[in-house]
């Protein structure tokens, strides 16, 4: 093994290490990048970052030349150095790498992954890849052409025919860095001003009065006031759910799976005169997330760690004003965010995540106080969790009065839900979002 590894043959390999994680470990990126992303700093960083995102979203394409230039696929502990190829062919192919580092340090990367006898291989395969101009050629399937699996793609041209090509081609674009300003702190002018001092482009959003939208991403634990709570980040769908939600003072709000506290601390930033705001999520791990969150933020709230929708194990017996039902879901609306969810999430994972939702709904409706407001929320874009769940609940139960927030968004969304509100990726720059705010008339 090569005692010199330079900088580029680490970051090569541990993008490798860290695709291999997710594709062959069912890893989230989140969890895969964070046991690597500590070791760099800056543009490293974000070149790190970079390189495993663009191979999730170009992963069929990527996959379909490398089983070309392969005589037979690599087995066994040599499996990571097919996801090494991956992250040469990527850079070759769709970065500004020059080549010769590419091929050079790609080739390099093997030693850090015990391949140093495919060394000679993997030069052959990128060398060759160049030379027969195969970045030319594409597969002949249309979802894998565009990065996405046959399942979400078909779910996508059938559910939204005049939006489809729009929901991919901004699924397939790097997502924004939505700011939301805490206002208790500092002025959204003011916090533009101190992003402009350190060189980060950024705009206020025209949907929220406390949002900044940056023009790239960065590290934001080293953004202006961080620690002192300055700004959460949240997508601009996201920041939607406490408007909608229109909490009153002195009521009692429930923010049902909570993780990682986002809307928890907007809702508690949006009206402070909450009697109570109750957070619950089943995850010990993301319920601690939570509670970091809401101290660096300045907000407190009740933690209830706990399954949701087993009422009688954490509930005491009064009733919600206001909740907040931000239900698990597929996911399919941040794809853009997180792209190892189209690889992750398979087809046959939407039942039970219909089933979930519907018992959610269920128990949250009996907890809610006649008068009160319940806001049905998910990241996804696939009726079946959205518009068709909540009409299936409207026929359940016939007293729910289903309420019009269309108009909180009129210009900014290129699709009308049936029931709800759809949000869909790339509309006004925010992730795909679905919202349902449902009341429940007093008796």
């Amino acid at each position: 093994m090569n005692n010199q590894i330079s900088l580029g043959q680490q970051l090569r390999a541990d993008a490798a290490w860290i695709l291999y994680q997710i594709l062959e470990k069912g890893m989230s990126s989140k969890q895969a990048l964070a046991l690597r992303l500590h070791h760099y700093e800056g543009r490293d960083r974000a070149w790190l970052q970079e390189m495993v995102f663009g191979c999730l979203r170009q992963l069929p394409i990527l996959q379909f030349w490398l089983r070309g230039l392969l005589d037979k696929p690599l087995k066994g502990r040599k499996k990571i150095l097919e996801h090494l190829l991956l992250i040469g062919l990527y850079q070759l192919a769709f970065s500004r790498v020059q080549q010769h580092a590419a091929v050079s340090e790609t080739v390099g990367a093997a030693d850090l992954l015990k391949g140093t006898s495919l060394k000679s291989l993997i030069n052959a395969i990128l060398r060759t890849f160049l030379r027969e101009e195969v970045a030319t050629t594409l597969p002949e399937n249309p979802a894998a052409q565009v990065g996405m699996p046959n399942w979400i793609y078909k779910s996508v041209q059938a559910n939204y025919p005049d939006q489809a090509s729009a929901i991919i081609e901004a699924s397939n674009q790097k997502a924004p860095l939505w700011l939301r300003i805490n206002p208790a702190h500092i002025s959204t002018n003011d916090f533009l001003a101190k992003l402009t001092t350190m060189d980060m482009p950024a705009h206020l959003s025209t949907l929220h009065a406390d949002a900044v939208m940056c023009e790239r991403s960065g590290d934001v634990t080293q953004f202006p006031g961080y620690d002192a709570g300055w700004f959460a980040v949240q997508d601009g769908a996201a920041q939607l759910a406490a408007h909608l939600l229109d909490v009153q003072p002195n009521q009692r709000v429930l923010d049902c799976c909570a993780a990682p506290g986002g809307k928890t601390a907007h809702l508690l930033a949006t009206q402070p005169r909450i009697s109570e705001c109750v957070a619950i999520d089943c995850d010990p791990d993301r319920l601690v997330r939570v509670e970091e969150n809401l101290e660096r933020l300045g907000h407190h709230a009740t933690l209830i760690c706990a399954q949701a929708e087993a009422v009688d194990d954490w509930h005491d017996g009064e009733q919600f004003d206001r909740i907040l039902l931000d239900a698990p879901c597929s996911a399919t609306g941040v794809i853009r965010r997180h792209p190892d969810i189209r690889w992750l999430r398979q087809a046959s994972d939407i039942a039970p995540l219909v089933s979930i939702q519907r018992e959610l709904l269920r128990q949250m409706w009996q907890i809610l106080k006649p008068g009160g407001k319940l806001l049905y929320a998910t990241c996804s874009i696939l009726p079946e969790e959205n518009a068709e769940q909540i009409q299936a609940f409207i026929d359940e139960n016939p007293e729910v009065v289903v309420l019009d927030i269309h108009n909180e968004l009129a210009g900014a969304v290129s699709y009308q839900s049936p029931v709800g509100l759809q949000v869909l990726p790339g509309d006004a720059n925010m992730d795909g979002f679905y919202y349902a705010l449902l009341h429940k008339p007093a008796q």
